[in-house]
């Protein structure tokens, strides 16, 4: 088991949401909640956020003046580099308090008051942030363990809907709904065990479409992304230049053999425009955009993407058959 240790140096809350935080030397941690009164505390996959003690040392030595909370983190730890903990790695607090990584970093959407004075801020790319597995308290001193996370956990995912007229409310999105099922009834049907952590609507277009992308895969660390919508000829389709942009690489065998099938039911899938490709560890999918066309493609490929997907996350070595 991959272990990393080191030590709570600060803890940090604020009971109202847009104040600073300031240290206390104990906390109650409350399960599926995150920091008794603490106002980032609630039902969602950023309840306690964490900074290295190194990194704002080093933020320090640039000639800022910051305390404890200046960032608006709750825990400072001391002994390893937060900012390569990978998201699914489980964070243990003395004996009893656990906590899994959900999320790598955070977009900036205004700068703080400490970005205004210096020119920087080291929260949005050396912050982490979790969810609280078990509760209890935790001092300033505690030790602190990092487990990586286990190689058979189930495949993260996050579903995107393209629609210009679902996004207005014009009409009801069929279509993510139908890749949610598909997604959870896989672990009866094919044994493959998902775990949805976004589902989002977007209206068409390229530039919405990348931000979620590089979101979902640099800062959520999915598996796969499955999108669904804007692959056609349409002037606002623009899924697969959105798709391109952001990958390093490309995989559309995936694309390929989806339209390939899909051939075999109507000939309009030759006017697909859907791409596939990856960006670091995170595999992206475009699907068709009705519900009939996405179900079909979808159930098609299911079966046979654990084995990319593992490859992506490092558990098989090659894919060369014997």
């Amino acid at each position: 088991m991959n272990q990393k240790k080191g030590v709570i140096r600060g803890i940090c809350i604020s009971p109202r949401r847009g104040t600073a935080k300031y240290p206390v030397e104990t906390a109650k941690i409350v399960p599926d909640w995150g920091i008794e009164e603490d106002a980032h505390g609630g039902k969602w996959h950023r309840q306690i956020s964490l900074l290295a003690l190194e990194k704002i040392e080093a933020f320090r030595e640039k000639g800022a003046d910051v305390d404890f909370g200046a960032f608006g983190e709750n825990l400072i730890v001391e002994g390893f580099d937060l900012r390569n903990v990978p998201v699914d790695s489980e964070i243990r607090i003395g004996d009893a308090v656990r906590l899994k990584v959900t999320q790598i970093g955070k977009e900036c959407h205004s700068h703080c008051a400490i970005y205004q004075r210096m020119g920087d801020c080291i929260m949005p790319r050396e912050g982490i942030f979790a969810e609280v597995l078990t509760g209890g308290m935790i001092r300033v001193g505690d030790c602190v363990e990092v487990v990586m996370p286990q190689e058979d956990r189930p495949y993260s995912v996050a579903v995107i809907t393209l629609s210009d007229k679902a996004f207005a409310g014009e009409r009801d999105d069929l279509s993510g709904p139908a890749i949610e099922k598909i997604l959870k009834d896989s672990e009866e049907k094919d044994h493959i065990r998902f775990n949805i952590k976004e589902t989002i609507l977007l209206p068409d277009g390229e530039e919405g479409l990348k931000k979620q992308l590089i979101r979902l895969a640099d800062q959520r660390q999915v598996d796969l992304i499955l999108t669904t919508g804007g692959t056609g000829f349409a002037p606002r389709d623009m899924t697969p230049e959105a798709t391109i942009a952001v990958c390093d690489r490309m995989a559309n065998g995936i694309a390929d053999v989806i339209r390939s099938y899909s051939m075999t039911i109507t000939d309009r899938a030759m006017f697909s425009r859907a791409v596939s490709g990856m960006r670091k560890k995170t595999l992206i999918i475009n699907l068709p955009g009705s519900p009939k066309a996405v179900t079909e493609a979808l159930e098609y490929i299911l079966p046979k993407l654990p084995h990319g997907l593992d490859v992506l996350r490092g558990n098989v070595q090659e894919c060369g058959r014997k």
